[in-house]
């Protein structure tokens, strides 16, 4: 198996505040699993997270990654939501993750 970070992408343009957050994991995890999204099993949906609008999504295999990330276009498209929503789909990088801005105010 490999490392949980290739398993992982990332998420952004998740709808935010439209449901609650349970159903919003729920919506992507069916959504990452269905075959016409080049899905596969999904091992853990990290939603909500530190960034609005962004989820984690690993998979099972990182072969999923590879065909999710492949796949041109990914709508979450759900009854629950009012209108389709376009996804980006990235592959996890720590890195970028991990990456903080420090801001320093200097007095005058």
């Amino acid at each position: 198996q490999a490392a949980k970070s290739a398993r992982t992408v990332v998420i952004t343009g998740v709808p935010d505040g439209l449901l609650h957050n349970d159903v919003m994991t729920d919506i992507l995890m069916i959504h990452f699993q269905m075959s016409k999204n080049n899905g596969g099993d999904v091992e853990e949906v990290k939603y909500p997270t530190m960034k609005k609008g962004v989820a984690y999504v690993t998979f099972e295999d990182q072969e999923v990654v590879e065909s999710v990330l492949k796949k041109d276009e990914h709508r979450l498209e759900d009854r629950r939501l009012s209108r389709y929503y376009p996804l980006k789909v990235t592959r996890y990088c720590e890195n970028v993750s991990s990456f903080i801005i420090y801001v320093v105010v200097l007095p005058l």
